[in-house]
């Protein structure tokens, strides 16, 4: 990116590699900072929180199409206090805001897109969107235009659905510490058995195109298979291992797998390695 005679935001002085991309975005950026929280309190506006990380294929696309967009950032810096995360350098930041989309959602990923109120409470939580709306997805413009006007108009509804996140989220923990000393084999039975119905008898793996190695789910088969004696879920990860070693996902010459198979058969890899998929593979 040519930065020459274009101003810089507040991320130029991070060290992070992801935020120092974005420093040189017409939108007015901050890092994770009171700061940051003071101002969106002083200006009375709401939060607009982007986290994703420097190899994330989507973070650059939603930058190229929005955060070096002059008319997002006019959107933006009007109306918004944004904030930039690496989620590399901030998993603990991360992981509450995904929890909270993967609660809202149902499912998450980056780049992380959440609106929050000054306190930060969400109110909105979403992953990658186009610049404009299309049939398959909102887009950015559409609603930055919608929650800035509900800030000004209907500012109560959205600080009570914040408030509404948030004790959700808080119950759902409780519930979850609550009974994590009495689940025991029942549930652990429960997880192998949905991974037993998903699974591709074909081509190894769990669900549908696109394929991800899911290293977690191996791991959890391997210590369901020794604890329980469980033939089958040794065979779920062996078949499924032996097919990511012999189709595309895997890197031949280089070695390391790559994010995920954009085919059910792990034939067409997504060319993008992700250090903690090698690392848990490995």
């Amino acid at each position: 990116m040519n930065t020459k005679n274009r101003q810089s935001n507040h991320l130029i002085h991070e060290k992070s590699p992801y935020l120092l991309q974005h420093a040189y975005n017409p939108v007015h950026w901050y890092p994770w900072s009171e700061e940051a929280f003071d101002k969106a309190k002083s200006e009375d506006k709401p939060i607009f929180l982007s986290i994703g990380y420097s190899t994330c294929h989507w973070c650059h696309v939603m930058e190229r199409e929005s955060f070096e967009d002059t008319e997002v950032a006019k959107l933006l810096n009007d109306n918004f206090i944004s904030i930039k995360v690496d989620k590399e350098e901030r998993p603990d930041v991360d992981t509450i805001y995904m929890n909270v989309c993967q609660a809202i959602n149902g499912h998450g990923g980056w780049p992380l897109t959440i609106l929050m109120t000054p306190d930060q409470k969400p109110f909105y939580a979403g992953t990658y969107l186009p610049k404009y709306s299309t049939e398959q997805m909102p887009g950015l413009m559409d609603l930055l235009y919608r929650a800035a006007n509900a800030w000004k108009e209907e500012r109560q509804s959205l600080v009570q659905s914040g408030t509404d996140i948030v004790r959700q989220l808080r119950q759902l923990q409780g519930l979850k510490n609550n009974h994590r000393s009495r689940t025991g084999k029942l549930l652990f039975g429960v997880a192998f058995s949905n991974l037993d119905q998903q699974f591709d008898e074909l081509y190894g793996g769990f669900g549908i195109a696109p394929k991800f190695p899911m290293p977690h789910q191996l791991m959890f088969l391997l210590r369901y298979a020794v604890k329980y004696q469980n033939e089958v879920a040794l065979k779920l990860v062996e078949d499924t291992l032996d097919a990511m070693y012999a189709g595309g996902i895997y890197d031949h010459l280089g070695g390391g797998f790559s994010r995920y198979s954009t085919d059910r058969m792990w034939l067409v890899p997504h060319f993008e390695k992700m250090l903690y998929d090698n690392a848990l593979l490995a």
